[in-house]
């Protein structure tokens, strides 16, 4: 079956399962919010599931089961999905635990971080795909990431740190009408509270973060795990040593890149060139 075929199946896949998880909780007489505070999950996250946006993994299918006292119906729906998810589980896993994070690093390299995109920019990102999404494909991946974007506006928004490089602000993605969007995206968040922008500058003669982009995440039981991101996967990372490993690379990333002030004029500066 062709790739893109697959991934529709998956979708109708996901709109079923969601459709089981909506039925069984009304028949429990359950409201979304009820359910998640008894799954231990986020509100948003059975919501979207239910509206067939958002992959029911097995560990939450597993919870549900029991809650619902539905026999393992929705853990038998999610073991036979079809392979190919819209959303691979590793990156459902990732934003989970984002939603509910107490503290975000984030080291980019190539893209900004879904959190910094502008609508044009994440449309400019996906369109760059290879092998190419559809246009339905483009509009869901999009919307998707600013749904992300939720936890930067709620009322106590997790601590952010982000480290870019100077060749990200510098790129003109999408084409100069965008660029300048960004740009100006990036400046005005540069202002936020509990925000911390740092642009790494090009001419760098050392560089603690050769290996690539990565993510480091606090949780509400002060947890931290990493995530990072290759061509062809991406993993979350629990163990304490390759955390304090990237921990120190971080720490060392904050040393060699602008400071927060110098940053913003170098997004000034930038802004004053178009």
């Amino acid at each position: 079956m062709h790739p893109r075929n697959r991934q529709r199946k998956n979708a109708s896949a996901m709109k079923l399962v969601g459709a089981l998880v909506a039925r069984f909780r009304i028949a429990a007489g359950l409201t979304q919010r009820q359910l998640a505070e008894q799954a231990c999950a986020q509100p948003e996250t059975i919501a979207s599931i239910e509206q067939g946006r958002r992959t029911l993994l097995p560990p939450l299918a597993r919870v549900l089961d029991s809650l619902l006292d539905t026999k393992g119906t929705l853990e038998t729906a999610v073991d036979n999905m079809p392979e190919v998810d819209l959303i691979p589980a590793w990156a459902e896993q990732y934003m989970d635990l984002e939603r509910s994070a107490l503290a975000l690093s984030f080291f980019a390299n190539q893209v900004l971080p879904g959190l910094l995109q502008t609508e044009a920019y994440a449309r400019a990102v996906f369109g760059s795909r290879v092998p190419a999404f559809s246009p339905e494909e483009i509009d869901t991946h999009v919307s998707n990431r600013l749904e992300r974007q939720e936890i930067m506006r709620r009322t106590l928004p997790p601590t952010t740190s982000f480290i870019i490089s100077e060749a990200i602000v510098r790129a003109p993605l999408g084409g100069p009408v965008v660029h300048e969007e960004t740009l100006r995206h990036l400046r005005a968040c540069a202002d936020l509270p509990g925000f911390a922008l740092q642009i790494m500058p090009l001419d760098r003669a050392t560089h603690a973060a050769l290996d690539g982009p990565f993510i480091l995440l606090e949780t509400p039981e002060y947890q931290r795990i990493a995530y990072t991101e290759t061509q062809r996967g991406s993993q979350l990372i629990s163990d304490p040593d390759e955390v304090s490993i990237l921990s120190q690379k971080y720490a060392m990333l904050r040393t060699q890149a602008h400071n927060v002030e110098d940053s913003k004029g170098l997004l000034d500066r930038l802004l004053g060139e178009l």
